[in-house]
C-alpha cells in the first residue's frame, strides 16, 4: 500500500517513542557510503550507531522538533535555525569521543564540515529523516517531509539539509529542494549534497549556499 501525503499518521514524538525511534535511526542509516566511510566494520557500526543516534534523538527532543508516525516506523528531526546556532566545541568533542570511541575523528570532521557550510539565512534544518528499512518505498518519508513543509510554508520559511546518497537526493529534489555545491569528504569519502528548499514567497532569489565559515570546531 502506498502512503499518501494526506494520510494523517504524523504526530509529535514523545519520550515513550525514544526506544523504537533510536532503532529506526540506527537501522535506516546503517548502510550506505557515508556509514561505510565513518565505520568500515558493519558490526562495530551497529553498536556505535545506536549510541550516536540515541544522543541525536535526545538532543532533537530537547532542542528541536521530532515527528514520527502512528506505528513508530519513521522519524524526522528538525531544528529551527532562525539565527546562527552557537556551538560548545569542547563539550561536543568530548561527547563524540565518548559516544564513538576510536571513530571520533571522522565524526568530528563530518560535523565540522556540516557546521562550516551551514547557511546563516533563517530556515529549518532537517538533521535526520529515517524510515524503518522494512517500510521503505511506501511514501512514509515523503509524508513526514510534506507534513513539516506545510508548516514551513505557512510561516514563509525555507528548509536546508544534507543528502548523503543519490537515492535521498532524488527524494528531496522531488519535494522542491535545489542541490547546491557539494561537500567532498577526504580519504576517499563520499560526496554530500547541500540542499535548499526556498520559502513559497521566494522568487528568483539567490540560494544561500555559503563558503566555509571560519568559526569551526577544533579537533
Amino acid at each position: 500500500m502506498t502512503v499518501t501525503n494526506n494520510n494523517p499518521l504524523v504526530r509529535p514524538a514523545t519520550e515513550a517513542d525514544t526506544g523504537p525511534l533510536i532503532g529506526v535511526l540506527a537501522e535506516a542509516f546503517h548502510d550506505g557510503p557515508l556509514a561505510e566511510w565513518l565505520i568500515p566494520d558493519p558490526d562495530e557500526r551497529r553498536t556505535v550507531y545506536y549510541r550516536y543516534f540515541r544522543d541525536a534523538l535526545h538532543h532533537g527532543m530537547t532542542h528541536g522538533q521530532v515527528h514520527t508516525t502512528a506505528d513508530q516506523t519513521a522519524v524526522a528531526i528538525w531544528y529551527p535555525r532562525l539565527e546562527p546556532a552557537p556551538t560548545d566545541t569542547r563539550e561536543r568533542l568530548a561527547a563524540l569521543e565518548r559516544i564513538t570511541g576510536v571513530y571520533a575523528p571522522k565524526f568530528v570532521l563530518l560535523e565540522e564540515l556540516f557546521d562550516a557550510f551551514h547557511p546563516d539565512t533563517p530556515h529549518h534544518y532537517l538533521a535526520y529523516l529515517a524510515v524503518d528499512p522494512s517500510r521503505q518505498n511506501r511514501g512514509i518519508g515523503a509524508t513526514l517531509l510534506a507534513d513539516h513543509h506545510r508548516r514551513l510554508d505557512d510561516f514563509g520559511l525555507p528548509a536546508y539539509l544534507e543528502a548523503s546518497n543519490m537515492r535521498n537526493r532524488r527524494l528531496y529534489l522531488r519535494h522542491g529542494y535545489t542541490a547546491g555545491p557539494t561537500i567532498a569528504l577526504p580519504t576517499d569519502g563520499p560526496i554530500i549534497w547541500r540542499m535548499w528548499r526556498g520559502a513559497p514567497t521566494t522568487s528568483g532569489g539567490r540560494t544561500p549556499f555559503p563558503h566555509p565559515r571560519p568559526r569551526r570546531r577544533s579537533l
